[in-house]
């Protein structure tokens, strides 16, 4: 039985583990089982917790990963809950791929791709939020600011967003095809990506709360008071690559007094462990080429000691 989706970076993923002897790694975004496929055959006492609140993805892994099945927990949540709802005493790796798989963005009733009949992007199904209800009820300010957060579009949201406001006023947008051909396929300048596509990426992050789930993932990870276990975590924009960084460096520090504090008072001891990734791994151009979406993906590591 073969995967719908490549993993990305996964001999890289392989590397990170490499050294993993026993006890229990946490999947936390299992999709179609790639990454965890892979772990588990190179690491014959690995015991994965997998979550995924996708259920479509996590039917699929469970066939996919059956010849592993008694070494696999499945739980159908957000990896924002999970580390509050299993025992982490023995947990000594954690993979966090917080990218959408290649089939929920091909698959045409989720809504994710350009050429869909359907305006949806919900990665987890019982959300009531939707793309649908986004475009056609937010306010101009409303969708202009989600376009210049999470599109890194500032200098064409405004315009954009007007656009929407006018389209609607005559038909409700029930589509991602009929969204595209209102955005049109215009490039802005100096970028090689189109209009159309950084405001399905502005949708989808507003519709899954992708910021906010990932530092609250962070925040739980943190509370989770780990020892002996890494961490890597794969983004593909650079918001969220920005807030992994800055959580690890934050996390490395070994004081926490402020910094105009004349001398230090908070006795240096905050340090919860080290960056295994000084820089973000990015996937190599052989992988690109077989993958183009891993283009924008960057992995980052943490060990706590």
């Amino acid at each position: 039985m073969q995967s719908p989706h490549i993993p990305v970076l996964l001999q890289e993923v392989l590397d990170t583990f490499n050294d993993f002897d026993n006890g229990d790694f946490l999947d936390c975004t299992l999709g179609y089982g790639g990454h965890s496929k892979a772990l588990l055959q190179a690491h014959e006492k690995l015991k994965l917790i997998a979550c995924d609140k996708d259920l479509e993805a996590l039917k699929f892994s469970k066939d996919f990963l059956k010849k592993f099945q008694d070494r696999i927990s499945f739980n159908h949540m957000g990896f924002k809950e999970i580390l509050t709802q299993i025992p982490t005493q023995n947990l000594r790796g954690i993979l966090a791929d917080i990218g959408v798989s290649s089939l929920q963005l091909d698959k045409n009733d989720r809504g994710f791709s350009l050429n869909s009949d359907f305006l949806d992007m919900r990665m987890d199904q019982n959300n009531p939020l939707s793309a649908k209800e986004v475009v056609n009820s937010y306010s101009k300010e409303a969708l202009e600011q989600i376009l210049k957060d999470y599109g890194d579009l500032a200098p064409v949201a405004s315009m954009l967003a007007q656009k929407i406001i006018n389209a609607r006023s005559q038909k409700e947008i029930v589509s991602a095809k009929e969204l595209s051909q209102i955005i049109g396929n215009a490039k802005l300048k100096g970028r090689n990506i189109s209009l159309a596509l950084l405001v399905f990426q502005a949708l989808r992050i507003e519709v899954n709360d992708e910021l906010g789930e990932l530092k609250s993932l962070l925040e739980s990870i943190e509370k989770a008071n780990l020892k002996n276990c890494k961490l890597a975590i794969i983004s593909f924009h650079s918001l969220e690559d920005r807030i992994v960084k800055n959580t690890f460096k934050r996390w490395e520090k070994d004081c926490i007094c402020d910094e105009r504090a004349i001398r230090c008072e908070c006795g240096k001891n905050h340090s919860l462990g080290k960056i295994l990734s000084k820089k973000a791994i990015s996937a190599s151009k052989e992988e690109i080429g077989y993958n183009s979406r891993s283009s924008c993906a960057k992995m980052r590591i943490f060990y706590f000691r």
